[in-house]
């Protein structure tokens, strides 16, 4: 059986139970001042909520610079019971200021990053001070960003070195697409440095609710998460319900992971926000369940995550 690593250590694949595939438990970025939220209190009892609504994980695809707390996660993840498979890699340009490191490393800086936190534990302080300082809690996916509807050089460097941090690791990649544009473009990046779509989780491809481009992605191997559950001011729920069906008449279900991507304090129910990151399993699943039935339910919280997410054998 395939493991997954979370930051209390290797889980067997098919003991995450139902997975948010894509969450922030901390975050602060440059591209939402004043939305930043660090409280590992209120952390914690966020993530309460999201084991009562039936999840028993969440992959919290923030990526290096972005807030990261390691030790901090493994301590929410203790007190709430819920796995916390966290991310290392870099997100879009847009998040990182013209002078961070991260723009200007060399090549094997950026790629050594990335294999630090996979293999011996993320840096407490999320490689934001000269000296790292590594802890016991390591990655277990990488995620890039994409700009929209375009990869910038910067992002194609980061794309490099999340690409072969993946096949030298053995753990799946997961893509930011801007609106859903730019995912073609990612597979072909990817591919170009020897991962194949099969180990790619296309994110926020329910903003651009085209399915026959999902189909398309979906035939070179792809999996996409469908993630902004409840951020009715995208468009309702409703659209992603019709486009899961559309998948299962296709019969790619399988290729289909489900999210909420609270990335604000203000869409936080311990900050006093909403929906709040519970959202998927207190309110969309018994949709889904309704419309498609347990199966359907099954696949897309379990069986699509948990094959993506367990590691595979590292390329040599």
């Amino acid at each position: 059986m395939p493991v997954v690593e979370t930051v209390l250590g290797p889980v067997a694949a098919d003991e995450l139970g139902a997975v948010d595939a894509h969450e922030h438990v901390f975050l602060r970025t440059p591209v939402n001042p004043g939305d930043e939220f660090l409280d590992t209190g209120k952390a914690a009892a966020e993530l309460l909520r999201v084991a009562a609504s039936g999840i028993r994980t969440v992959v919290d695809l923030t990526p290096v610079g972005l807030g990261r707390r390691p030790v901090q996660l493994a301590e929410v993840s203790r007190t709430s019971a819920v796995h916390v498979v966290a991310a290392t890699g870099f997100h879009r340009s847009a998040h990182y200021p013209a002078a961070h490191w991260a723009r200007h490393a060399d090549d094997a800086t950026l790629l050594d990053v990335l294999l630090d936190d996979l293999r011996t534990g993320m840096d407490s302080h999320d490689w934001d001070f000269p000296r790292p300082v590594p802890s016991p809690h390591k990655a277990g996916v990488i995620k890039l960003g994409a700009s929209y509807h375009r990869i910038d050089r910067h992002e194609e460097r980061w794309f490099a070195a999340g690409a072969t941090a993946a096949r030298q690791t053995g753990v799946a990649v997961a893509v930011h697409t801007e609106v859903g544009t730019a995912a073609h473009a990612a597979l072909d990046l990817l591919d170009k440095h020897g991962l194949p779509a099969g180990r790619v989780l296309l994110a926020h491809t329910d903003r651009n609710p085209d399915p026959e481009l999902h189909l398309d992605l979906i035939a070179r191997g792809a999996h996409l998460v469908y993630d902004t559950i409840g951020r009715i001011k995208y468009r309702p729920d409703s659209v992603v319900l019709d486009l899961i069906e559309r998948m299962a008449e296709a019969g790619k279900l399988g290729h289909v992971c489900l999210g909420t991507d609270v990335g604000r304090k203000s869409s936080l129910t311990a900050y006093g926000g909403g929906p709040g990151m519970d959202v998927l399993g207190r309110e969309f699943v018994p949709r889904l369940r309704r419309r498609l039935g347990d199966e359907a339910v099954k696949t897309v919280l379990r069986y699509a995550p948990q094959a993506l997410l367990g590691k595979e054998t590292p390329a040599v």
